[in-house]
């Protein structure tokens, strides 16, 4: 979250993604530190995925991951 708020504040767009067992806690902490981010989660776990789940999560992500980042 402090980087997407540091980007923000430059003016760089950003988008956090993270997995569904942060969503609780990624809006928590957005709060706090009084931001609107971007979010898109992913699949739980990430951990212990190979190669090869990790480019499945990012091939179904990527479009809302484009659609974020490039949204007015």
């Amino acid at each position: 979250m402090h980087d997407i708020a540091d980007l923000e504040g430059r003016g760089i767009p950003g988008v956090g993604v993270a997995s569904t067992e942060f969503v609780q806690a990624a809006a928590m902490q957005s709060k706090a530190l009084g931001i609107d981010p971007a979010m898109v989660f992913v699949r739980h776990p990430i951990q212990d995925r190979s190669d090869e789940e990790m480019r499945a999560l990012a091939d179904e992500a990527i479009e809302q991951i484009l659609q974020a980042v490039t949204k007015n």
